[in-house]
This record gives structure tokens, C-alpha cells and sequence, in this order.
């Protein structure tokens, strides 16, 4: 049996750590250790993109990495882009274009667009398509997502 570590990150801005098993994967430590359930786990084999995750300032699949490598760094999740009761533009965005159905992509959806909205300069709604094509839709709600990120990516452009 292997020896349980503790990993610690700065996750959401506040510093958070917890005892895990060495092959624990990152999403499932957020979700069961740190009680962050907005990761989602899909496929569990980085297909998916349910559980994507800001690490280090880029969009990552948690689902890829041990929890133990994240050990020190810094990680983002759908939890800390709203407010309180204010939603973030995007997800307001989201709400506005029905741009979810079941809602178990949004997550990753939403984490992996604000990181293609950052590297994009004015993107056409067919590179959107392209660039929101990491993480899947089994509702096929990829009109309004696409939509959605559009419209934000063209306020972040101004």
C-alpha cells in the first residue's frame, strides 16, 4: 500500500490541502477531498473535457494529471467565476443563449472558453467552433455555447 500525502494548492485563491492517495487524480481530489463538485468527471480519459481546470493560468483535464503533480500550483474551477449571486459574463452569456441543457459539460465548457477567449482576437463563430470542439456536448448544445462564447468573446475584445 502506498503512503497518503498531502497536497496543497492554491485553489480559487484560497490555500487548500488534504491528505490523498499518490495516484489520487487531480479532479477526483478536487471533488472528494476538496468538496469542489463543479468538476465533473466524464470519461476519465481526456476525451471528454467535463472535468477541464485552470492550472497555472491554463486550461488543463484534470482528469489527466495526479493530484500529487499539482502539489504547490495554483487552480482555478467553475466555482470561483461567479460572485456570490452575480454570474460571471460568460455564464450570464450562457443563461442568455440556452447554451445548456443537462448541464454536465457547462463546467468544463465554460473554463475551457474563457481560456480560448483569452488567446483569441476576435474570433468568427467558426473558430469558436473550433476552439470550443475540446470538450463535448452530449446535449448538443453547441449552437447556443457557441453563441454564448461569441458574444463574449466580443466583449473582451473591446
Amino acid at each position: 500500500m502506498s503512503a497518503r500525502r498531502t497536497v496543497t494548492l492554491m485553489v480559487n485563491g484560497e490555500t487548500r490541502s488534504a491528505e490523498t492517495d499518490p495516484r489520487m487524480l487531480l479532479s477526483d481530489f478536487l471533488r472528494d477531498r476538496l468538496r469542489l463538485t463543479g468538476t465533473h468527471v466524464g470519461c476519465e480519459h481526456g476525451v471528454c473535457g467535463a472535468c477541464t481546470v485552470h492550472f497555472e493560468g491554463q486550461a488543463i483535464r484534470s482528469c489527466l494529471m495526479l493530484a500529487v503533480q499539482a502539489d504547490g500550483a495554483k487552480v482555478t474551477t467553475v466555482e470561483a467565476l461567479a460572485n456570490g449571486d452575480q454570474l460571471h459574463p460568460l455564464q450570464a452569456l450562457f443563461s442568455k443563449h440556452r447554451a445548456l441543457q443537462c448541464g454536465y459539460c457547462t463546467p468544463g465548457m465554460l473554463m475551457a472558453a474563457i481560456d480560448f477567449v483569452a488567446s483569441a482576437t476576435a474570433p468568427s463563430l467558426e473558430e469558436v467552433r473550433e476552439g470550443m470542439s475540446s470538450v463535448l456536448c452530449r446535449c448538443t448544445g453547441y449552437d447556443g455555447i457557441v453563441r454564448a462564447v461569441h458574444e463574449y468573446a466580443a466583449s473582451e475584445a473591446k
